[in-house]
């Protein structure tokens, strides 16, 4: 047996081995190299061209791609080639023991990238024909290569010039019921006049025209009838998809002397070819045969399916899943109806936003014995009727050293047949800090739970006209939380809501609580009520126990899918309204007791009266293929009315932390220039405030792949600015207010960099916050604090760097 000290110095030998691969990752990697080969170290772009800087960044992303580059140069870590000399200790020097094969696992490894004249030509090519098909007709790309101490770098110099501008778009449709389909949707096209010719965009308009005649009901309609040529030679583009207009450049040399030279293009819809119609046919609907208990794999001529014909479908199953009338309902066809693609899909959303299939296929075949008819077959395979989950989530911030939660989740999707879900989940979780004594001590603990029914329609007494497409659902959900700042206080809340949620289109969903009742019950400990909340009479209002009762009203606009890929838009504004019904309730109570009674002196506890209204825009753009730029812009007010003259403190507003701006902790920035130095903000650092206005800007880009591209690491900076704010003067927080005119003044401003584990299906996210601009220091007029950053100072970081730990983007 080897001595404990052999073994410390053996592990040591091993530890100093690895600080030496990472060295020598650095060293050449060429004494592996043939005689006449080279490595491939480097390439970079250089654009020029009358374009935009930003169309330059996005033709140097594109080049750069592999699709184009066909040779890629080997990646650097640390300013080393690491991988390649690792893959050079497997395969070459042939290392293997314990530890190597630990180190020379598969994904640290990268095969040598040889420079290849062959493939150098090809990327060429490539690169040129790409940029043809972007409407840059007269693009050069050539190639500089240098190459020491058998190390080749490349040079990509492109050169655009100018690109085209599509003069006059005509048609060429001999088929006239087609030309009405074309024209009826002509301005949704995708090729405009004055705009600059992109392959792309006759790519999607291709696309486009086939989906959009196809809706119509031309079942058979080829994408391929679809053709687009230039100026008056009526040649067909898109011959060849690497470069449709080869041969075709001299077209447009008599445009070299404009300014913008200019296309005509004429779009050609031909008739079918080897078909028995000279014209294209339109086709209905005759049968819908529904299977809603398809098994994977399964037969739909299987003869031990049960035939139950409906009104609309015939249903073909083993046993009853759900009731005839709702699969009815939820399947959009109907026979008699035109084929139409749209429907198509709308059909296979509906059913699949039932909840209760794991798949959903929908099928055409050609009626043998009708002309021009289809037959429907929507072949459904179940999924598992319950399910249960357990959730773990652990925490860091900069107000906690720990935090973990668990969550049980249990939920039923197909209560009685009908699609009526019914959820169920229990939570709880805890903080923890290290006390004045370094041991580790509980800062808060909380537990809830919460149930819930959910129907696939609206639940009302009377019938509403409902759009097919709108996916509606009716939630019920009740609730209760309880939540325990140790030292501080208890708080208690029961909640009940009742509402709908549906789309009003593909990118605009509502979602109305025309019922919601909370109750807030708060326990606070004698030291902290004595010393923290009653010398401050709005936070003792703001703690005081409350029944909140109203409504709700949110709209949400979201148009995040393939057709905005470059950018996209979120936009959500929610109303909530409180004491409007409870205080009716009250007064009939206190009617019929003949003043005696009321609401609130059988709860004992007060109506809280007030409007809320948060708005909440994102804008998010796509700069090139490894990053993007994420905005947002958060506004929000409560207004407290009748005898209430706070908002409950669950509904108030609160600034830094995570989500927020992140140069401040968690609900210690305002409100407005306020800043709170008692003694009591050691006890108790909450601010908040009865609005709220934040803006946010954030850069996001790709690092590195780590683990086969199974997760990835990622990395933003990024600029928060805001603050909270009363309504009114707060005497006990001089500048809490809100005035137009100290708006710059109180803006708070932090800055910061962060770094995103990517798991694909959740991410962690760890950012770093510094304050620049601080509304209540005094150092200067407007609160600039960068004159006062000390990074060179251990205390100062601890104070004034913040960082969070977090699950997920903070918007």
């Amino acid at each position: 047996m080897q001595p404990p000290q052999n073994k410390r110095t053996s592990l040591l030998k091993y530890v100093l081995l690895l600080a030496v691969v990472l060295l020598l990752g650095a060293c050449s990697n060429t004494k592996y190299l043939q005689q006449n080969q080279s490595l491939y170290v480097s390439s970079k772009f250089n654009v020029q061209g009358d374009i935009l800087n930003s169309e330059k960044q996005e033709i140097r992303s594109d080049l750069s791609s592999k699709s184009l580059m066909v040779a890629q140069p080997n990646s650097r870590l640390l300013n080393t080639r690491i991988k390649v000399w690792l893959y050079n200790q497997k395969y070459n020097e042939k290392k293997s023991n314990w530890f190597w094969n630990i180190v020379l696992a598969e994904r640290n490894l990268e095969e040598p990238s040889i420079f290849d004249t062959t493939k150098l030509k090809e990327s060429l090519d490539r690169m040129t024909s790409y940029l043809h098909n972007q409407g840059y007709f007269y693009a050069t790309v050539t190639v500089d290569t240098v190459t020491q101490n058998r190390k080749t770098s490349v040079t990509y110099n492109a050169n655009t010039g100018r690109n085209f501008v599509i003069d006059q778009i005509t048609y060429n449709v001999p088929d006239s019921n087609i030309m009405a389909v074309v024209k009826a949707n002509e301005r949704l096209s995708m090729i405009k006049k004055g705009n600059t010719f992109k392959s792309a965009n006759f790519s999607s308009e291709r696309e486009r025209l086939t989906r959009i005649i196809k809706d119509a009901g031309y079942y058979k309609f080829n994408r391929d009838a679809i053709e687009f040529s230039v100026d008056t030679l009526n040649k067909a583009l898109f011959k060849n998809p690497l470069n449709p207009f080869e041969g075709f450049v001299n077209i447009f040399n008599e445009n070299k002397g404009r300014e913008k030279p200019t296309m005509n293009v004429e779009i050609i819809i031909k008739n079918p070819e080897d078909s028995a119609f000279s014209e294209w046919q339109k086709y209905h609907i005759r049968r819908i045969y529904a299977y809603p208990d398809f098994p994977i794999n399964a037969n739909i001529n299987d003869t031990s399916f049960k035939q139950d014909v409906r009104k609309y479908i015939t249903i073909r199953q083993h046993q009853e899943m759900l009731r005839p009338k709702i699969l009815s309902k939820s399947i959009l066809l109907r026979p008699g109806e035109v084929y139409s693609l749209q429907q198509y899909n709308n059909t296979i959303n509906k059913l699949y936003d039932l909840g209760l299939w794991l798949f959903v296929t929908l099928q055409y075949k050609e009626a043998k014995d009708t002309t021009n008819a289809l037959d429907a077959y929507l072949m459904l395979t179940p999924r598992k009727k319950q399910e249960v989950a357990v959730n773990f989530e652990v925490s860091n911030s900069s107000d906690y050293l720990l935090g973990s939660g668990v969550s049980l989740i249990y939920r039923h999707i197909n209560l009685g047949k009908t699609a009526t879900q019914f959820g169920f989940g229990l939570n709880t979780g805890i903080e923890l800090i290290k006390d004045p004594n370094n041991k580790w001590t509980l800062q808060s603990k909380q537990f809830g739970g919460e149930f819930g029914f959910t129907w696939p329609r609206f639940a009302l007494p009377f019938n509403i006209h409902q759009n097919p497409r709108s996916n509606v659902k009716t939630r019920l959900t009740v609730g209760a939380n309880y939540l325990s700042r140790v030292e501080k206080f208890d708080i208690t809340s029961i909640n009940l809501s009742y509402g709908y949620d549906w789309n009003s289109s593909t990118y605009r969903r509502w979602i109305v609580r025309p019922f919601t009742l909370n109750y807030v019950g708060v326990n606070l400990n004698p030291y902290f009520k004595d010393t923290v909340v009653d010398p401050n009479p709005y936070l003792k209002r703001s703690f005081e126990p409350a029944l909140i009762g109203g409504e709700n009203i949110s709209y949400i606009y979201s148009n995040n899918d393939v057709l905005h890929q470059n950018h996209y838009t979120y936009f959500r504004i929610n109303l909530e309204e409180s004491g409007l019904w409870l205080n009716g309730i009250n007064s009939l109570i206190s009617a019929a007791t003949n003043k005696k009674s009321n609401l609130e002196t059988i709860t004992k506890v007060g109506i809280s009266n007030f409007v809320k209204i948060e708005a909440d825009y994102r804008h998010y753009w796509k700069l090139g293929i490894h990053s993007g730029l994420a905005t947002r812009v958060y506004a929000g007010i409560g207004i407290p009315y009748s005898y209430s003259q706070v908002l409950p403190y669950v509904r108030q507003f609160t600034a830094g932390g995570p989500n927020s701006i992140r140069a401040w902790r968690l609900r210690t920035l305002g409100p407005g220039s306020y800043k709170d130095s008692s003694s009591t903000a050691e006890i108790f650092p909450d601010q908040t405030g009865d609005m709220k206005l934040e803006g946010n800007v954030e850069f996001r880009f790709d690092l590195l792949k780590m683990f086969g591209g199974t997760i990835k690491l990622k990395g933003a900076t990024f600029l928060d600015m805001g603050n909270i704010w009363m309504i009114k003067d707060d005497p006990d927080r001089p500048g809490s207010a809100f005035n137009i005119n100290q708006l710059y003044h109180d803006l708070a401003i932090g800055t910061g960099a962060g770094l995103r584990l990517d798991f694909s299906f959740f991410l962690i996210r760890l950012d770093w916050g510094i304050p620049l601009k601080v509304p209540y220091f005094t150092g200067n007029k407007n609160g600039w604090y960068v004159s006062e950053w000390n990074l060179g100072s251990g205390s100062w970081r601890r104070e004034n760097i913040i960082w969070n730990v977090a699950i997920g983007y903070p918007f």
